[in-house]
């Protein structure tokens, strides 16, 4: 059983992501459950999806301390999120840093420990720059496919069943550029 949490704010494509793991949990004859959380999504607010994969799945729902792999796709989101990650976990963090509106505001800061506070933490931290990464596709909306490139390559998914899932889960008129952010992702060192 693996359950990953996929966290970010609105408009990073968090659902998709969880989309593209559902399809590759299918394709190499995994149960998947999926439980989507929108929040404040359409105003930049915080997202997040729970994927459960595994033999039996019966709740989508991961639960505090439980979670194997976090992926952010905003750094702040991932502080956000961490107590969710259990010990030896995997958070794969997205170096971007979007900022909410009290920060905008002023009313608050932007953390700026965020990176000290996930090495304190007992797990495996993947770092990968994807907006940048995203630009140099030619579209910074890939981030969080090149995320799920990285992870990917990380958990040892087959390249081709990986891409298989984006096929079957991204439109055809964005597939080649979302391809490409795959293949980024998946050869990020």
């Amino acid at each position: 059983m693996a359950n990953i949490l996929i966290v970010g704010v609105g408009g990073q494509g968090t659902l998709l992501a969880s989309r593209v793991l559902g399809n590759y949990a299918v394709l190499t004859g995994q149960d998947c459950k999926l439980s989507e959380v929108h929040g404040m999504s359409q105003r930049g607010g915080s997202v997040v999806t729970h994927v459960r994969v595994g033999q039996n799945v019966l709740s989508p729902i991961v639960a505090v301390g439980d979670a194997d792999i976090i992926i952010a796709f905003e750094k702040l989101e991932a502080l956000r999120w961490r107590h969710y990650l259990k010990k030896g976990g995997m958070i794969v963090v997205n170096e971007q840093e979007i900022l909410p509106m009290p920060v905008i505001t002023g009313a608050m800061e932007y953390p700026k420990d965020i990176d000290s506070k996930f090495a304190a933490m007992d797990t495996k931290v993947l770092y990968i720059n994807a907006a940048e990464l995203a630009r140099e596709c030619g579209n910074v909306k890939v981030a969080n496919v090149i995320m799920l490139g990285a992870l990917a390559k990380n958990l040892g998914f087959k390249y081709e069943d990986i891409i298989e899932a984006v096929k079957m889960t991204v439109p055809a008129r964005f597939l080649d550029i979302n391809l490409l952010a795959i293949e980024k992702g998946y050869n990020v060192k």
